[in-house]
């Protein structure tokens, strides 16, 4: 977080230790004055939290109020009675905050498996006061998992505000139609607008980037809008864009274990489409991502990550690979001479620009990596443990 960031007219926050995790805040909440205008996209994995059903039919109605967060146990794998422990957290905040249940948005993140300490949260619900602030540090505190920091940004769109704070760093490919991001408005969006709003948003920024293959049981991007100011709809939606690409970085650069990240764009693809998916093939590779760590540039990995990118069509003898400004394959051949200056490159960078060129047509896409290094199997070798 560069500095205190704004937040929107409407809006309350809460964080705070209920006993998931050992010591550490562990509980989450945002808290709207009034209902808002709501709409969020939720992770594809089949084998999801026992939230996301829940938060899928109560914002289907595109209004939400409140948002609570358990962080720690991911409540997923456990039946009947996760889903009965989500209700029960409701319930008892639906009476604490006199808000409807249906009008709560509950996202759960960290180890898969265990149920939730339902009767913990619940005696810590039923007794203690919930002391809402404007300042949101404890609820983004609340909501991280591995992250080595807090994800928060916000921007000015005329009078309106937009607020974006987010959690994740490892288990991250979004494909949406363990990443929570909540984003904050006090823009006027109408009801009809507000979740092609945030699809649009999303589709340009989380679900580009990629850490390390795996989409999260529990991925949730929703935005609320407290209505307060009119604002241009072209407008707002570059700012949404612009909020959502400046998290999906942050969760990036804080990869678990990560010391590089790369920025890949594939251009002059036959799609979007195949340049996105052959740019995710390159971030993705396990050996790109090592080779990244090493200082090591091996363009052959790339060229095999090209190969194997489902329905990618391209000629192999035109196709170009460049490390920053640097050629290092071309005319079917490896441009031995910038060896060299691309290792030094790559070793003096954490930022690491790949472009490849398949003069194929005219389409181009940027996805957004990072390495594969010892800390990263360090930290998931032991995370349930």
């Amino acid at each position: 977080m560069r500095k205190y960031e704004k937040v929107p007219k409407g809006f309350k926050f809460y964080g705070t230790h209920v006993g998931i995790k050992k010591k550490r805040k562990d509980f989450g909440l945002i808290v709207a004055d009034d209902i808002c205008h709501a709409a969020a996209v939720f992770t594809k994995n089949t084998f999801c939290g026992e939230c996301i059903p829940i938060g899928r039919a109560h914002v289907e109605n595109a209004e939400l109020q409140a948002v609570v967060v358990t962080s720690g146990i991911a409540n997923v794998a456990t039946g009947k009675i996760g889903r009965e422990n989500e209700y029960k957290i409701l319930e008892c905040l639906s009476n604490k905050l006199t808000i409807e249940e249906e009008n709560i948005l509950p996202s759960s993140t960290g180890v898969i498996g265990p149920q939730l300490p339902i009767d913990s949260i619940k005696g810590f619900l039923e007794t203690e006061s919930i002391i809402l602030k404007e300042d949101y540090q404890d609820f983004a505190h609340a909501i991280l998992t591995t992250d080595k920091r807090i994800k928060v940004r916000s921007l000015k769109i005329g009078e309106a505000t937009i607020l974006g704070i987010v959690k994740g760093s490892g288990m991250i490919e979004p494909n949406m139609a363990t990443m929570l991001a909540y984003i904050l408005t006090d823009a006027k969006i109408e009801k009809d607008q507000i979740y092609s709003a945030l699809k649009t948003a999303v589709d340009q920024s989380f679900n580009t980037i990629s850490i390390d293959t795996d989409t999260s049981t529990s991925d949730t991007v929703a935005l609320l809008a407290s209505g307060y100011y009119d604002v241009e709809p072209s407008a707002l939606q570059v700012g949404l864009s612009q909020i959502c690409k400046e998290l999906a970085l942050d969760v990036v650069k804080d990869a678990e274990g990560a010391t590089k990240t790369m920025f890949v764009t594939v251009k002059n693809a036959a799609s979007q489409e195949q340049a996105k998916n052959a740019g995710k093939s390159i971030i993705n590779s396990p050996l790109v991502k090592t080779a990244l760590f090493g200082n090591d540039p091996n363009w052959g990995r790339i060229a095999m990550a090209l190969g194997k990118t489902e329905g990618l069509l391209f000629d192999l003898n035109k196709v170009e690979i460049y490390y920053g400004t640097f050629p290092i394959f071309s005319n079917s051949n490896e441009e031995k001479q910038n060896l060299k200056q691309i290792a030094d490159y790559i070793e003096q960078n954490e930022d690491i620009y790949l472009t490849v060129d398949l003069h194929q047509g005219s389409e181009s896409f940027e996805v957004i990596g990072c390495d594969l290094s010892y800390e990263y199997v360090k930290i998931n070798s032991d995370y349930s443990t």
